[in-house]
């Protein structure tokens, strides 16, 4: 392969793995596959670049580390840990609008369902 064709998979490698790994942070904290999605980007920038198979393998540790932790846990520890993710979903659909966009649709007329957030066009 020429050096041109390999420099531009490099390169089409770092966005497509690099895209994918900061779809997956974002969706870490929401129940789904946020992990899985990281892993998947770490994949693919591992096929070109070596510190990205070495980040994959400690990330991959600590992950299986943390669900090995959390397992060991009393019920109340992992009660908690569910609930505060909870939190974090109910509060970003609340700050995202999701909430308002269901009152206007059904037509409550719960202002508090509304974000505190300016909404462009609106």
């Amino acid at each position: 392969m020429n050096n041109v064709k390999r420099q531009t998979k490099k390169a089409l490698v770092a966005i497509v793995g690099g895209l994918v790994v900061l779809v997956g942070i974002v969706a870490i904290p929401y129940p789904g596959p946020g992990w899985l999605i990281v892993f998947a980007g770490l994949a693919i920038l591992s096929t070109e670049f070596e510190w990205a198979q070495r980040i994959l393998h400690f990330a991959r540790g600590k992950y299986d580390a943390w669900q090995a932790w959390l397992a060991r846990q009393k019920p109340w520890i992992k009660v908690t840990f569910w609930c505060l993710t909870a939190i974090v979903v109910v509060a970003t659909i609340w700050l995202l609008n999701g909430y308002g966009f269901i009152n206007a649709i059904l037509g409550l007329g719960w202002d508090w369902l509304d974000s505190p957030l300016p909404i462009p066009g609106k």
